[in-house]
């Protein structure tokens, strides 16, 4: 089926060009255009079963070359610490470039969430937006969104309670146009603490949403839909 798949697309595509004069200097771009478009959803469909993470890779093939990546998650990372500068300055977040490749970037669940709840704070929400925006534009990467909590309560319930949270986060990215196939949300509850536990500010430390931000690079793109971890 795959095979018969391409072989349709293919013929559209030189049909189209061949409609096109020979001496037309757009035939050729309009056929690799075609081409390309063509390679890459046949590469996203043969790496799985059509899940998110197979048709982002099949769409990024070749989108973002390794020599770029760097400079391209530098401009990221200087347009979230503008957007952001009210909330850095606040310690509502905060943004660490981690190295090449990835950009962490970690929201205080006392500024985005009313104590136990999964709602986002609606004066959280504005700085959400501006988050939204900046990744739309920089849409060469995928999002690592893990809730984390601190050891009060059980266990059980920080996990949920940690899931909920960043799939809230999750979701309110997605409504505001960052493409959902980019989006991974999963919650560690109380296993991955920041500082002690045993005092006020260590616990505030560890609730928190981290977002990593991955860049999708050419020849290696399966890494950035890996689950960070050790950070």
């Amino acid at each position: 089926m795959k095979t018969k798949t391409l072989a349709v697309a293919m013929a559209a595509t030189f049909t189209l060009a061949g409609c096109m004069s020979a001496d037309d200097p757009n035939r050729r771009a309009a056929i690799g255009t075609g081409v390309g478009a063509i390679a890459g959803a046949v590469i996203g469909n043969n790496l799985g079963d059509g899940s998110a993470t197979n048709r982002v890779i099949g769409a990024a093939v070749g989108a973002l070359a390794g020599y770029a990546v760097g400079n391209y998650m530098d401009k990221q990372y200087r347009e979230l610490k503008v957007a952001l500068e009210d909330e850095l300055r606040a310690e509502y977040v905060t943004i660490t470039r981690l190295d090449d490749d990835t950009v962490r970037l970690t929201l205080s669940s006392e500024a985005s969430f009313d104590v136990d709840s999964d709602r986002i704070k609606p004066a959280f929400q504005p700085a959400l937006d501006r988050v939204s925006a900046v990744m739309t534009r920089y849409d060469k990467t995928v999002i690592h969104i893990i809730g984390h909590t601190d050891s009060t309560g059980s266990d059980s319930y920080n996990q949920q309670l940690s899931e909920r949270r960043a799939n809230s986060v999750s979701g309110y990215l997605s409504a505001r146009g960052v493409n959902q196939g980019r989006l991974y949300a999963s919650g560690r509850g109380e296993m991955e603490p920041r500082a002690s536990n045993d005092t006020a500010e260590g616990r505030k430390l560890n609730r928190r949403v981290d977002l990593y931000i991955n860049a999708v690079v050419e020849g290696r793109e399966q890494d950035a839909h890996e689950t960070p971890y050790g950070y």
